[in-house]
């Protein structure tokens, strides 16, 4: 167990808009490039709240991580909800060693303006460069260090609770320490695990033995209810990455029912039922998606999320009902597929993945209303990719969904440029053959068209390889 003190992180995840209109805000680049390395050249062991695993639920390893790390950093850049939440868990519970940061250009909010924050650098539109991750490191490195000394010698009070309320003292038990600090040692264990397992996912040569370390992984865990939502999602996600799609299923089936409730859960619960029904044609699974996804739907309204994977659903439909020449079937899958692409993108238009989608759909169908609509549509969703891909962190999607773009004006150069940026970064062994699907769906509507597509099958067959 190390003897390290451990220092937890409250904030946002994955790319976030910023409030004030510049570029995204991309806080795992901030994590990983300033904080983590400060935490860790303080001799502290980081650890993150994970937020992005289990859809923000605020779950009883959090608490505990609130309660009784050492430390904490707070980013209140884009004045997060969730993180001031967190924040006032932890200085109900800890009078001293919270150190709140912010993006300087934006202002804090006024209930918490008194604070001793640390304002930091995102540089030009929100790019954080090298410069400023470099001096938010440096910054933190010194504040932690400080912290510690200080700790020592007088453990000064930052929790405004505990400044105001002199006789606030809740009771921390050591005992209690000691178990959540090899708990959270466990936990760490386990994500490192589950990385491995699916890094061995992508590749064929080791893809038998992921399936194999993955089934003993899920052994050795015992009932879900006694493991850590964490954990328990993490685990969920690692058989979508080897494409086990029972896996996915029954891990589902086996959780608390606290997580069962979640949106973030319950969306990938109605994707392992529609990829599933995709290998073994049950209409049965298929259905049972969809009836998961609309209820989502209904719950928490327009969600591009949500609705890119019911489009998935009647894309499939229309997919396999054209194949068996039903026409008129194929016909009214095709529709409802637009209709949910279309009410996804218009849900969010900085999320690209149903505006792709409606575009292939729209260039499929051919019409001529459909054809205008892709040609209004199709700059709106390359800038909302183009701004992703200027945020310095692209994913594999962005790279994908250019290409898509490029393959839709008939131009091959940006095409194999796209195609090879996307390759380079395949995660998950799906994700190309995803892409793939959609390269051969337009390329049958264009040979339907009499359109040369001779220069597309280099570029479809080497990712339908990597989807193997």
């Amino acid at each position: 167990m190390s003897q390290h003190p451990l220092c937890f992180i409250i904030m946002p995840f994955g790319q976030k808009p910023d409030p004030t209109g510049r570029g995204t805000i991309d806080f795992d680049r901030i994590y990983h490039e300033a904080l983590e390395p400060a935490i860790k050249a303080s001799e502290m062991e980081p650890v993150r709240a994970d937020e992005e695993r289990t859809g923000g639920i605020i779950h009883k390893p959090m608490f505990e991580r609130l309660l009784l790390c050492d430390c904490a950093i707070a980013d209140l850049t884009t004045a997060n909800a969730n993180v001031f939440y967190e924040l006032g868990v932890r200085h109900t519970a800890r009078p001293a060693t919270t150190l709140t940061i912010f993006a300087k250009h934006q202002p804090i909010p006024f209930d918490i303006n008194f604070l001793c924050s640390m304002p930091y650098d995102l540089g030009e539109n929100n790019a954080f460069d090298k410069n400023e991750s470099r001096a938010l490191r440096e910054a933190v490195m010194q504040k932690l260090r400080d912290l510690r000394d200080l700790t020592v010698q007088q453990a000064p009070v930052d929790s405004p609770l505990f400044q105001l309320l002199s006789g606030w003292q809740p009771d921390i038990a050591h005992i209690k320490t000691d178990v959540f600090r090899d708990r959270v040692q466990a936990n760490e264990a386990f994500k490192r695990q589950l990385a491995m397992i699916r890094e061995k996912g992508k590749n064929r040569g080791t893809r038998s033995s992921a399936h194999e370390e993955l089934k003993a992984f899920r052994e050795k865990l015992g009932p879900l209810d006694a493991v850590d939502a964490v954990t328990v999602v993490d685990l969920m996600l690692s058989y979508r990455a080897i494409e086990d799609w029972d896996g996915m299923i029954d891990v589902y089936d086996h959780m608390p029912e606290i997580l069962k409730r979640q949106i973030l859960v319950r969306e990938q619960l109605g994707f392992a039922y529609n990829r599933r029904a995709g290998a073994t044609k049950n209409e049965i699974d298929r259905d049972t998606a969809l009836h998961v996804l609309t209820e989502v739907d209904s719950i928490q309204g327009p969600s591009s999320e949500t609705l890119g994977l019911i489009g998935r659903i009647y894309k499939d439909r229309w997919k396999e009902a054209n194949d068996v020449q039903e026409k008129l079937s194929a016909m009214g899958h095709l529709n409802k597929a637009i209709d949910a692409y279309r009410r996804g993108y218009l849900a969010d238009p900085r999320d690209a993945y149903p505006g792709i989608n409606l575009l292939t759909l729209l260039d499929i169908q051919g019409k001529k209303e459909s054809i205008e609509e892709k040609n209004r549509l199709l700059p709106v969703v390359r800038f909302a990719v183009e701004q992703r891909l200027a945020s310095g962190t692209p994913d594999y999607w962005d790279h994908a969904t250019m290409l898509e773009l490029a393959v839709l004006q008939e131009d091959p150069e940006q095409a194999l440029e796209h195609a090879s940026n996307a390759l380079a970064v395949v995660r998950e062994i799906w994700e190309a053959r995803t892409t793939a699907n959609n390269l051969r769906m337009i390329e049958a509507a264009r040979k339907e068209r009499g359109v040369d597509t001779s220069w597309l099958e280099e570029i479809v067959k080497e990712l339908e390889s990597k989807g193997l």
